[in-house]
């Protein structure tokens, strides 16, 4: 959950709303062009599918690497990332040695990432899609309920608070272009 916060004001940056209002060109001050906004919305989930694969890749590395008493670590990505992605890994590489998350306070627990992703997908289209994503009672709900309380309520609290529910995935999954998913 520690990811959530700052995965969601990603969101912002895909609303035109918030886009006018935050971007200028750095010469003449002009906004964004509305054309220039649709370009990059149509292109916003290009990647999604490998990008959220890598995730995944990674976080069962991360399993599997902190379940075994002993590993070759280049071994053990190239054999995740060959049956989840059938991508072969480059020989001579070993991508582990620069996973710094395997070992920088995000030991086996790197899955964390996909979790937040769900649970930001959620707090923004539930709350301030609807609500507005300006809105300050929303806004206000937010700093309440998830930013200030942080890490001294539990996550799953802080996320019913500010819902007023169990969180779901089915924003994330559209999210990521996967409506009807």
């Amino acid at each position: 959950f520690v990811e959530a916060p700052s995965q969601m004001l990603e969101n912002w940056v895909w609303r035109s709303e918030a886009l006018a209002r935050m971007s200028r060109h750095h010469v003449t001050g002009a906004p964004i062009p509305e054309p220039l906004v649709e370009a990059l919305l149509k292109a916003k989930n290009a990647n999604a599918g490998l990008l959220n694969m890598r995730q995944i890749v990674l976080a069962n590395f991360d399993q599997v690497i902190h379940t075994s008493p002993k590993a070759d670590t280049a071994a053990v990505l190239a054999s995740v990332s060959q049956e989840l992605l059938q991508v072969p890994a480059t020989p001579g590489t070993n991508m582990a040695a620069t996973f710094g998350h395997m070992a920088g306070g995000y030991d086996a627990q790197y899955y964390g990432y996909m979790w937040s992703d769900v649970f930001s997908a959620d707090m923004f289209e539930s709350r301030f899609l609807k609500e507005g994503i300006l809105s300050p009672t929303t806004g206000a709900s937010y700093r309440k309920e998830i930013l200030a309380p942080g890490g001294s309520r539990d996550a799953m609290d802080s996320l019913k608070a500010f819902l007023g529910r169990e969180p779901i995935q089915e924003p994330f999954l559209r999210s990521k272009g996967l409506a009807g998913a």
